[in-house]
């Protein structure tokens, strides 16, 4: 991989918390609590599953009660939402992973447990869901694994009807991705750790890696090394 560590490095920078994301109205607590009801009456009975093409994989924040590989069909991972915030400032936007519509996205199942499911679900929608106007890139999706398909809740796939997120070209993109620094680290480190995570698992995909590819070689022009 040419995104090295050092590389990555390069990336980190001291970066203060400027607040919430431009534009967007963090989500109250009544409003998480109506959105976790309706996922939980969704989900009914059914064991919970969690579709994890990203972050969630290296770092779940839960201790689920079961994993395994999985693939969602007619998606694929796209840095095509477009951050200030976390990975970013507003004066060096960056680029988060989501879903978007085409191909295909191999992935980890995580099923959580029943006895920590409320508390797992709220520490997930907590994280991931902050803002009144993204609930709707909280989206079930079918996932086919090893014992069938299964239902799994997944986050960040996107929609037009939002419109928050963008695909770039490759280059643009990796433009960013370069530069991008926030108070949760760069977009670099992000990119990096999650090819790291999904080698592990034995998930090659072929966008993120052309994607490092560019990053690093924009690194080394940026920095002269």
């Amino acid at each position: 991989m040419k995104l090295t560590p050092d590389l990555v490095a390069l990336t980190i920078r001291d970066v203060r918390d400027d607040g919430p994301e431009p534009g967007l109205t963090p989500l109250s607590r009544a409003e998480l609590d109506e959105l976790l009801g309706r996922i939980e009456s969704e989900a009914g009975d059914d064991p919970l599953f969690v579709f994890a093409y990203g972050s969630l994989i290296w770092n779940p924040e839960f201790e689920p009660a079961g994993r395994e590989r999985a693939t969602v069909y007619g998606w694929h991972r796209s840095f095509s939402l477009k951050i200030e915030r976390w990975r970013a400032t507003s004066e060096q936007p960056g680029l988060m992973m989501v879903l978007e519509r085409g191909g295909q996205c191999n992935g980890i199942v995580f099923e959580l447990s029943d006895d920590r499911r409320q508390e797992a679900l709220r520490a997930l929608m907590g994280r991931e869901i902050k803002y009144r106007e993204v609930i709707d890139m909280v989206r079930w999706l079918p996932v086919r694994t090893k014992a069938g398909v299964r239902k799994a809740l997944t986050f960040w796939a996107s929609t037009k009807r939002i419109g928050l997120t963008k695909p770039l070209p490759a280059e643009q993109a990796s433009f960013l991705i370069a530069r991008a620094c926030g108070q949760g680290g760069s977009c670099a480190e992000y990119l990096h750790n999650t090819i790291v995570d999904l080698c592990a698992e034995g998930i090659y995909d072929r966008n993120l890696w052309r994607m490092q590819a560019l990053v690093a070689e924009e690194i080394v022009d940026l920095h002269g090394k």
